[in-house]
């Protein structure tokens, strides 16, 4: 495997939340960078082997008003 993708929005509480796509591989960070590395840390606990080499993040805003 070459590339992972994460799934990143700001969580309700504060920081960050992520998930991967087609993994079961959840993250949290305080700040982005934290998450940054919480989410290298994960994926190095997850693949014993075939660590794929690019992280992919793809950030989510949900924004919701009145009409």
């Amino acid at each position: 495997m070459n590339e992972i993708i994460f799934i990143v929005k700001e969580s309700p509480e504060g920081g960050y939340e992520g998930r991967a796509l087609g993994f079961s591989i959840f993250v949290e960070g305080d700040t982005y960078e934290e998450l940054k590395e919480n989410i290298r840390d994960a994926i190095h606990c997850h693949f014993e082997q075939d660590i794929p080499k690019l992280i992919r993040i793809h950030f989510t805003k949900e924004e919701v008003f009145a009409a």
